[in-house]
């Protein structure tokens, strides 16, 4: 073990501080992509769902106009649970006839 002064300038001290200037913007990044969850499960807006989809907001509209999909309308706002599109999907799966 040396006796050497540890700086400002030494390497390991430079990438500890440029390793805490990160976390801001990291944790900004994981804050911005998380979704709310109630009991486990993450609700969509119409228009994440629909470019999730690639449909048009329309289409979700008339999905919902038809009853072919559930959705939940809190303050004027529509959201549609993550577990309620999978399976909306997995009963539309069909296997290819080949």
């Amino acid at each position: 073990m040396s006796n050497e002064l540890i700086t400002r300038e030494n390497e390991r001290v430079k990438s500890f501080f440029t390793s805490l200037n990160r976390i801001p913007e990291i944790m900004e990044r994981l804050l911005t992509n998380k979704k709310p969850t109630l009991d486990g499960d993450s609700f969509y807006t119409d228009s994440e769902l629909a470019k999730k989809l690639k449909i048009s907001r329309r289409s979700l509209q008339d999905y919902r106009n038809e009853g072919r999909i559930p959705y939940i309308k809190l303050g004027g706002k529509i959201l549609y649970k993550s577990s309620d599109v999978e399976k909306l999907l997995e009963e539309g799966y069909r296997d290819s006839f080949r």
